[in-house]
C-alpha cells in the first residue's frame, strides 16, 4: 500500500466513511490515475476535468457515476492533500430526476413464485417486505430479527449513514424465516448470518447474489422493467404509501435522513389504490402468482 493510499483510507476511516464507500472512492480515484499514467496527487485539475469528460462522452457513464468521481477527486484533493481552493475546479453536474419503473403487486407474486430456491426466495421476500438495501439484507444477523408478539421487528444495525433502526416484520415473513432457518440453517446461531455464501457459511451473503438472485427471478417471471434488486424496495415504499401509511412512518421505515427523500414516492403512487387494516403486510396483500398485471 502507497502512502498516499493509506492517507485517503485513514482519512475515510477518521470520517466514518462506510467501508463501501471506502472502496468505491479508493476504486474511482485508481481508475483516474491509471488513465493518465499518473500519481494520484500530481493530477492536474485539467487532468481532472478531461477524466470527467472521458467517462462522459465516450464511456457514456451516468451522471451519477461520474458525480462520484468527482466526490472521490475532491475528497483527496481537499481533505487528503489540503488543496481546498480546488474544489470548484473538481466539478459536479446535475444529475437527471428520473423515476424508477415501479413493480406492481401481480409483478412480484410472479417474481416470488418463479423461485425454486428457498434461500433465494427468502432473500427476495425479506427485501420487499421490509424494505431493506441490499447490503442490509446482506448482513443481516438471526439475533436481528425480533420475533416476540409485542416487538415483532428486524433490526438493522449500522444501515447507511452508520444510523441502526427498525423495519417491519409481519407474521407472513416471520414465517418464511422460519421455513429458511429450518431448512438452510440447520444448527446455526442467533448471532450467525442469516443469508450466507456457499463457498464459506461464515461469510455473508455477497452483494453480487443478491442482485443475481433478483435478475434470476425478474427474467423468469418474463418482466421487463428496468432495475435492480433496489426496485423491491422502491415497491415496499410506494405499496406501503398506497395503502395508507404516512409518509412520516415509511421515511423511518426506510431509514432515510429526510423526509424529503421519501417524499418522491408521492408522485409514484396511486391514492386509495389498496388499503385496509393489514396494509402493513405486504406479503399477504400480493395477488397469486400468475394473476393478471394490475
Amino acid at each position: 500500500m502507497t502512502p498516499l493510499r493509506k492517507r485517503m483510507l485513514d482519512a475515510m476511516v477518521l470520517r466514518g466513511f462506510a467501508q463501501r464507500t471506502q472502496e468505491t472512492y479508493l476504486g474511482a480515484v485508481i481508475r483516474m490515475a491509471q488513465h493518465h499514467d499518473c500519481s494520484p496527487d500530481l493530477l492536474s485539475d485539467e487532468q481532472v476535468q478531461a477524466y470527467l469528460l472521458y467517462l462522459l462522452q465516450t464511456r457514456h457513464r451516468s451522471r451519477s457515476t461520474v458525480n462520484l468521481t468527482s466526490c472521490a477527486m475532491r475528497f483527496l484533493v481537499c481533505d487528503v492533500l489540503g488543496q481546498t481552493e480546488r474544489r470548484v475546479q473538481i466539478p459536479l453536474g446535475r444529475s437527471p430526476q428520473r423515476l424508477p419503473e415501479l413493480l406492481s403487486r401481480a409483478e412480484i407474486a410472479n417474481l416470488l413464485g418463479s423461485l425454486t430456491s428457498i434461500k433465494a426466495r427468502t432473500f427476495l421476500m425479506t427485501a420487499y417486505a421490509s424494505g431493506l438495501r441490499l447490503s442490509e439484507l446482506c448482513h443481516l444477523r438471526g439475533c436481528d430479527i425480533d420475533s416476540a408478539p409485542d416487538r415483532m421487528c428486524i433490526r438493522v444495525v449500522q444501515g447507511k449513514g452508520a444510523k441502526d433502526r427498525y423495519s417491519l416484520l409481519t407474521p407472513d415473513l416471520l414465517e418464511q424465516l422460519r421455513l429458511y432457518w429450518r431448512t438452510c440453517r440447520v444448527g446455526a446461531r442467533a448471532d450467525d448470518w442469516v443469508f450466507t455464501r456457499r463457498s464459506d457459511p461464515s461469510q455473508p451473503l455477497d452483494r453480487g447474489s443478491g442482485q443475481y438472485y433478483y435478475y434470476t427471478a425478474r427474467s423468469a417471471a418474463g418482466i421487463t422493467k428496468e432495475g435492480g434488486i433496489h426496485s423491491l424496495r422502491h415497491a415496499f415504499a410506494t405499496h406501503l404509501l398506497e395503502a395508507g401509511v404516512d409518509l412520516s412512518g415509511i421515511s423511518k421505515l426506510m431509514g432515510h435522513a429526510q423526509l424529503s427523500t421519501t417524499s418522491r414516492y408521492l408522485q409514484m403512487a396511486r391514492p386509495g389504490h389498496f388499503a385496509g387494516d393489514s396494509a402493513l403486510a405486504l406479503l399477504s396483500q400480493l395477488p397469486p402468482a400468475g394473476a393478471p398485471k394490475t
